[in-house]
């Protein structure tokens, strides 16, 4: 029994050794996601891309808008087919809207995770490069409860994201 102790200590004073040595670091990804150039200028790029987009689906809403205004006005003193007419109008003008909507937000979305994955991947290479450059034997990311300045490694990702090409 006493051997069995002996060698468990003389194992757990060897592991320690090892751990001693160990280089380990923390990035902090939603700072870099906040920070790195290509977010900003993948951003850009969707806003470009939707600008139209948008500004046309604001025009159909002040369109609906100024319909309804004029049918609270003026549907007392309309005749009966014009009325009826125009609250099919502004039906079908609502439909069409929201349609629109819909098919704006699932494109939007699905652009916004393309871009978003881009950049992930970016950064996933770029903490390998660094891991590797600076000879990490872990870096750590998501799930952190505390990582110690000392092992924050975030701004060389920032830095290092910086300096990749587009």
């Amino acid at each position: 029994m006493k051997m069995k102790i002996a060698l468990f200590l003389g194992l757990l004073l060897a592991a320690n050794a090892s751990y001693a040595d160990l280089k380990i670091g923390f990035v902090n990804i939603p700072a870099v996601l906040e920070k790195a150039p290509q977010a900003e200028k993948a951003k850009k790029r969707l806003e470009q891309e939707f600008s139209p987009r948008d500004k046309q689906l604001v025009a159909q809403q002040k369109e609906i808008q100024s319909m309804d205004e004029r049918m609270a006005k003026d549907a007392a003193v309309m005749g009966e087919s014009a009325r009826v007419n125009l609250e099919k109008d502004i039906l079908n003008k609502k439909r069409d809207a929201k349609r629109a909507q819909q098919e704006f937000s699932e494109d939007f979305n699905a652009r916004r995770n393309e871009e978003l994955g881009k950049l992930q991947r970016r950064i996933v290479e770029a903490i390998r490069e660094i891991a590797k450059d600076q000879n990490f034997d872990l870096l750590l990311t998501d799930g952190v409860i505390y990582a110690s300045d000392k092992i924050d490694v975030t701004s060389q990702v920032q830095q290092k994201l910086s300096t990749m090409p587009e």
